[in-house]
């Protein structure tokens, strides 16, 4: 048995046993014990396939990606998604084969200290890795050999390249800044102090490469446009606690954070509908742990977020519930990525391991669609964009919506982003964008 071309006797599922926890959302749970990362073999044997669980239909198919000797901090799909990029506190950047699960490549000449996030450019043609030496590499993805280095005196927190690979962005814990630096040559282009009250702890591009959102222990979230050289949105206590993560949907309309409150939170970036009424929509219910990390998918239909709880959670965005959780980490989930096409998953642990899932039949699955069933799943077509979308009831005080999450968050507001002074028309031009 195969999936998409991926060949099935290398896919590994749980040992047979009674689940600890009734959700029955949660699809996979595993206790087994850490195995000591394998030593090279020249013909490595794949792991017969195992089922878990007390019902084998429910199970998420996914196979375990060991190399890594500490906890792994960043993973990203790359290369049409037939490859995956690791970064790890081991100080080590690894390149996998995403159909057989083989680490294929270690970049040469890599950090002296604990990576902390991995960047990529949209043709993976160019990486970016920050660590806790201070440093920030760029690397060629296909000779995997470091192109600059650019040193710093404070730790980089969170580092990110634009998709055109024209900049890079850290956020630091230093004079709480952002420093934006020139993809081509690490020279520094724009360094703004002061940018929040507290470290920054994520930062991430617009896909139109202008814009740059930050979030931070204090709890707020930001977005900067760089030619402007302004601040043109502020989200005041977007969370009740630190927001570990955001990214923005392709279309840069709506950004998504997640946070150390145990929640997910989409926001309309463009008209300010994070101050209409219901303020924006809350992704709830689906970590029991400070979420770290949150992707959507290319077609902003899906967001997957990992957490501390050692979970991986899929929701589905439109409707704004939660699809399923993937259980099996045995410590943290540092981050999370997402294919293309939607069919699989990777999440990168604290367990020094990755783990990727093939998600693509699990609107098939019985138990799912039991449960889904006993609480009211529903095609609802909008009524603003007419599109259709899933709608769940999930409490007895559900209120039937009619709009999807989209419409609802680009209901029109009384706010409008600031043009801030001194701009030329070249720059209000690009403002004015923001409002429509």
């Amino acid at each position: 048995m195969s999936w998409n071309g991926y060949p099935g006797d290398l896919w590994t599922r749980p040992p047979c046993q009674t689940p600890k926890a009734s959700d029955p959302l949660a699809l996979v749970e595993s206790e087994e014990p850490l195995a000591e990362p394998p030593r090279p073999a020249e013909s490595p044997r794949p792991a017969e396939p195992r089922w878990g669980d007390h019902e084998p239909i429910s199970q998420i198919p996914f196979k375990i990606l060991r190399g890594h000797n500490h906890a792994v901090s960043s993973c990203h799909f790359c290369l049409e998604d037939t490859r995956i990029l690791s970064g790890s506190y081991d100080k080590t950047v690894k390149i996998w084969d995403a159909a057989t699960g083989v680490n294929i490549h270690d970049f040469e000449d890599s950090h002296t200290a604990p990576i902390s996030e991995c960047s990529l450019t949209a043709d993976s043609k160019r990486v970016i890795t920050s660590s806790f030496d201070k440093t920030i590499k760029a690397w060629d993805m296909e000779r995997g050999q470091v192109l600059w280095s650019f040193n710093h005196e404070s730790i980089i927190l969170s580092c990110k390249i634009s998709f055109d690979g024209k900049y890079v962005v850290c956020g630091l814990d230093v004079e709480n800044a952002i420093c934006v630096i020139d993809a081509n040559n690490g020279k520094i282009i724009t360094y703004v102090k002061d940018h929040h009250d507290s470290p920054i702890t994520t930062c991430c591009f617009n896909p139109d490469n202008l814009r740059v959102a930050s979030g931070s222990s204090d709890r707020n979230v930001k977005i900067w446009d760089i030619s402007a050289q302004a601040t043109l949105l502020t989200i005041h206590e977007a969370h009740s606690n630190v927001i570990g993560d955001c990214c923005f949907t392709f279309s840069g309309h709506f950004l998504c954070t997640a946070s150390w409150d145990k929640t997910l939170k989409i926001w309309d970036v463009y008209a300010g509908g994070f101050r209409s009424e219901g303020a924006c929509v809350t992704l709830m219910e689906g970590h029991e742990g400070s979420v770290s990390s949150c992707l959507f998918t290319r077609d902003a239909s899906l967001i997957v977020s990992g957490a501390y709880d050692k979970m991986v959670t899929v929701w589905d965005v439109a409707g704004g519930y939660r699809k399923c959780t993937l259980k099996g980490h045995q410590d943290w989930v540092m981050d999370v990525a997402i294919s293309n096409n939607r069919k699989w998953v990777i999440s990168a642990s604290k367990d020094t391991t990755i783990r990727l899932w093939n998600i693509e039949m699990v609107d098939q699955i019985p138990m799912l669609i039991e449960y889904r069933r006993l609480h009211g799943l529903q095609i609802v077509e909008c009524e603003k964009c007419e599109r259709p979308f899933s709608l769940l009831q999930i409490d007895e005080e559900f209120e039937m919506v009619s709009k999807c999450v989209f419409c609802r968050l680009a209901s029109p507001s009384r706010y409008t982003l600031p043009i801030p002074p001194n701009v030329d028309e070249d720059e209000k031009d690009i403002l004015e964008k923001l409002k429509m």
